[in-house]
């Protein structure tokens, strides 16, 4: 653990790997050393391929982030900002987004199974492929999301 944060710390010092500006280079050096980082600034980061399984990120502000093939199972992103994420291919498993904003987020080839998505704001994302089986959509804005494919809360797929 102590390697990799020597890593990534010497990446981002470098300005590698995460093109942030520089006021958010200690949220994600936060992010990745205690795995936590409740209403931090990562908007725009790339943490592709992160793994963050169990993060706390409740209210961070993740907009326009790379999220691509993250592991963030189990992790809390309750009333996050993950406007125009891309979290394509991510492991999401059993994640709580309670009242997320996901509004045109890429969630291609995301695994949502048993993630709790209850009041989440979902306009237009686009879940082609996704699993979310088990999934709880309660109460979620669904206008113009794209589930073509998906596998539904309930085992159906999702019309094209």
């Amino acid at each position: 653990m102590q390697l990799r944060l020597i890593i990534v710390t010497g990446l981002i010092s470098l300005g590698l790997g995460f093109p942030v500006l520089a006021e958010r280079r200690g949220d994600v050096e936060r992010l990745i050393s205690t795995n936590q980082c409740q209403q931090c600034d990562l908007s725009g980061a790339n943490l592709a391929e992160a793994k963050l399984e169990g993060a706390d990120l409740l209210g961070a502000n993740l907009q326009k982030a790379n999220l691509r093939g993250a592991n963030l199972k189990g992790a809390d992103l309750s009333s996050a900002n993950l406007i125009e994420a891309d979290l394509s291919g991510a492991d999401l498993r059993d994640t709580k987004l309670h009242g997320t904003t996901l509004r045109k987020a890429n969630l291609k080839d995301t695994d949502l199974s048993w993630s709790d998505l209850y009041q989440a704001f979902l306009e237009e994302a686009q879940f082609n492929n996704a699993n979310l089986l088990n999934a709880n959509l309660n109460n979620a804005k669904l206008q113009g999301t794209n589930f073509c494919g998906a596998t539904m809360p309930d085992g159906q797929k999702g019309k094209c």
